[in-house]
């Protein structure tokens, strides 16, 4: 599947979770996704918990975090010495 097959799978609409990025067709949001894979979820228990979602899917939340990183300047923050 293709970045942008992939990317086809995420919408954002105003009136769905107050605009966040979403899988289409849930109410399932990428942050919420991206946060249970962070804590130690598994695709694999993802999958079991939502029905209809797919490997696809999880993979479209991925592709959708990097490309958003991917546009972002990053400033290193220097700390005093004290």
């Amino acid at each position: 599947m293709t970045d942008a097959q992939l990317l086809e799978r995420i919408i954002i609409n105003p009136r769905v979770m107050v605009g966040k990025p979403v899988i289409k067709g849930t109410r399932l949001t990428v942050e919420y996704v991206l946060d249970r894979i962070a804590h130690g979820v598994t695709a694999e228990d993802l999958l079991g918990e939502y029905a209809g979602l797919t490997h696809d899917d999880i993979s479209a939340c991925l592709l959708f975090a990097k490309k958003s990183l991917a546009e972002t300047d990053f400033m290193p923050v220097l700390s005093e010495v004290s």
